[in-house]
C-alpha cells in the first residue's frame, strides 16, 4: 500500500520532481486511452477519454450538470481515433484529457481547449482589512451583520478529538448530503496525517456552538483549503452566510500570521461550477494550478448539433486557455438561447470573455471577443 503522505504529494505536490514524474507517466500513455461513455435518458450523451484525472473531476461534473442516472460503457481506444472522432461517434459531446505535449489536430471545427483544472488563490499580504474590502459588497455586508448578530468567532483547534469531530460530524455528513454517491474526499486517516498534522483546523463558532469547519494544509507561505463541512451536514447554516464568514475569518487569520496567500483549491473550468461562483466573491486570482495540472488540457469536441447539446453549452460557459496559459470565458448563445452572463466571469487572472453564436461555432467560425461586464448579446 502506498503511504498516505506519498499519495497526497503525488496528487497535489508542486515540486518539480513530482511534476516531471507525472509528465513521464503521461508520456507512457501513447497508443491507447481509456474511454467512458455516459448516457442518461433523456440527456446529452457524454464521453470522457484520456488522462485518468478527468475520471475523478471532469466526467462527474458534466454528469451532474446534465442530470439523470448515468449509465457507463467503458472501452479502450486509439488516441488517433479520439482526435478523428471515430472513437466518439456515438457521443453528443466528447471531452478528452491530455498533456500539453500531445499535439491536437489543427483547426478542428466545433472544438475548444480548456485547462483540465483551475485553482483560486487569494493574496493576503496587504492585511486583514484589505481582505475584507476585496470581498463582494453583499457578501461583506452580510458577514459584518451576521458576525455581530450571531456572535460569530473563529476557533483554531489542535486536539485529535477536534479533528474527529470535524471529520465525522461536519465533513462526512456535508459531503453525503451535497454529493451523495458522487462524493470525492480524502479517507479519514489520510486527512489526519496529511492535513490536520501538517496544517490548521478552523471552526466557526456562534456563541458556544461550532457551526462549520475548514481543514487546511500549510505549505510554506501558503495556506491551502482542503476539506470543509457544516454541523450535521444540514441546510440551515447555508441560509446565514456561514461558509462565507468562515472563509473571510480564515483569510484574515492568514493575513495576521504573515502568510502570503490562501489557496482556495481547484475546480473544473466552467463558470457554472457552484464553488467557483461562490469563491469569486472572495476576489481570488483564477489561474492554472502550480502542480501537474498546469501541464494538462481538456479538449472539448461537440459531436452533434442537437437542442440538448445547445442547451448544455449555453448553460455551462467554459474557461478556455490559450497556448500561453491565458484564461478567457466563453459564452455560447443563439436566437433562442441568450448567453448566460448571469454566471459571472470577471476575476483576476481571467483576461476577458468571448461570445460565440452557436450557429457559427457549429460550422467552424471563430467567436467574437469582448472584455466588458455587460456585452450586447443578440437575443
Amino acid at each position: 500500500m502506498i503511504p498516505a503522505g506519498w499519495s497526497y504529494a503525488w496528487q497535489n505536490g508542486a515540486h518539480p520532481w513530482l511534476v516531471a514524474g507525472h509528465h513521464a507517466v503521461d508520456a507512457l500513455r501513447t497508443g491507447r486511452a481509456p474511454l467512458i461513455e455516459s448516457r442518461a435518458d433523456p440527456g446529452v450523451v457524454l464521453a470522457y477519454a484520456g488522462l485518468p484525472d478527468g475520471n475523478r473531476h471532469i466526467l462527474p461534473f458534466l454528469e451532474q450538470r446534465r442530470g439523470g442516472q448515468a449509465h457507463h460503457r467503458r472501452r479502450t481506444v486509439r488516441w488517433s481515433d479520439l482526435f478523428s472522432g471515430r472513437a466518439t461517434a456515438t457521443a453528443d459531446l466528447a471531452a478528452v484529457g491530455l498533456p500539453t505535449r500531445r499535439t491536437l489536430p489543427p483547426g478542428t471545427p466545433r472544438s475548444l481547449v480548456l485547462p483540465l483544472r483551475v485553482t483560486l488563490v487569494v493574496p493576503v499580504r496587504d492585511g486583514a482589512e484589505a481582505v475584507l474590502r476585496a470581498v463582494s459588497r453583499k457578501a461583506r455586508q452580510q458577514h459584518v451583520r451576521e458576525l455581530a448578530s450571531r456572535g460569530r468567532s473563529l476557533e483554531l483547534a489542535t486536539g485529535e478529538a477536534d479533528f474527529d469531530s470535524f471529520y465525522d460530524d461536519m465533513h462526512v455528513p456535508t459531503m453525503d448530503n451535497r454529493h451523495g454517491a458522487a462524493t470525492r474526499s480524502m479517507p479519514k486517516e489520510a486527512a489526519r496525517r496529511c492535513l490536520f498534522r501538517c496544517g490548521r483546523l478552523f471552526f466557526l463558532r456562534e456563541e458556544d456552538r461550532r457551526v462549520a469547519g475548514l481543514l487546511c494544509r500549510t505549505e510554506g507561505e501558503t495556506l491551502v483549503v482542503r476539506l470543509a463541512g457544516v454541523a450535521d451536514g444540514g441546510p440551515e447554516p447555508y441560509r446565514h452566510g456561514t461558509y462565507m464568514s468562515l472563509y473571510i475569518l480564515v483569510l484574515q487569520w492568514a493575513a495576521g500570521q504573515g502568510l502570503a496567500r490562501v489557496d482556495l483549491s481547484g475546480c473544473e473550468p466552467f463558470l457554472s461550477k457552484g464553488i467557483l461562483q461562490f469563491k469569486r466573491k472572495l476576489h481570488p486570482t483564477v489561474r492554472l494550478p502550480a502542480n501537474h495540472f498546469a501541464g494538462k488540457r481538456l479538449w472539448l469536441h461537440v459531436r452533434r448539433d442537437t437542442a440538448a447539446v445547445r442547451d448544455f453549452l449555453v448553460d455551462n460557459p467554459p474557461l478556455t486557455v490559450e497556448p500561453d496559459g491565458t484564461l478567457r470565458a466563453l459564452y455560447f448563445h443563439d436566437r433562442q438561447r441568450p448567453a448566460r452572463t448571469d454566471l459571472r466571469w470577471a476575476s483576476p487572472g481571467i483576461a476577458g470573455a468571448r461570445l460565440a453564436d452557436l450557429d457559427a461555432f457549429l460550422t467552424g467560425e471563430p467567436a467574437s471577443v469582448w472584455a466588458g461586464p455587460d456585452p450586447a448579446v443578440p437575443r
